[in-house]
Formats: C-alpha cells, structure tokens, sequence
C-alpha cells in the first residue's frame, strides 16, 4: 500500500496473535473455517503475498470477528 508522501506501508495479517489470545491452534481454525493447515500457517505468519477473499470471509466467520482491525493492520 502507498501513502499519499510515498512511503511504503503494508498490511499484515495479525492472525498468530488473534489465535494465541482465544487459545486456539492453526489446527483448531483449519477445522473450524474449512481451510488447510498450510493456507492458515501461511497467513498466519505473513507468507502470502496475497490472500484470497473467500479464505479470509471463512477465518473471519470461524472466529465471529466482526472488525477487521482484529486481524488486520496498517504498518
């Protein structure tokens, strides 16, 4: 993402956190959302470059996240 004074910015994904606070595995959300292990390991520890909307709409129904800033953030 490029601010207006074009410094780079990025979004990171703040899902290994989300999942340490409620006490929950990659495991236990692979299972609940439908989704790999290695899809959520992935976006778990910012490894995509991309995530899928549908993949994010499963993480986000699976954990009843109803604001985005739980699990996103600008940096």
């Amino acid at each position: 993402i490029n601010s207006k004074a074009g410094a780079c910015m990025e979004l990171q994904v703040k899902l290994k956190q989300v999942l340490i606070e409620r006490d929950m595995t990659q495991k236990d959300l692979a299972q609940l959302s439908g989704l790999t292990e290695n899809i959520i390991s992935e976006i778990a520890t910012n490894r995509r470059t991309s995530i899928n909307r549908a993949h994010i709409t499963k993480i986000i129904q699976a954990l009843q996240i109803t604001n985005l800033n739980e699990i996103f953030e600008i940096k």
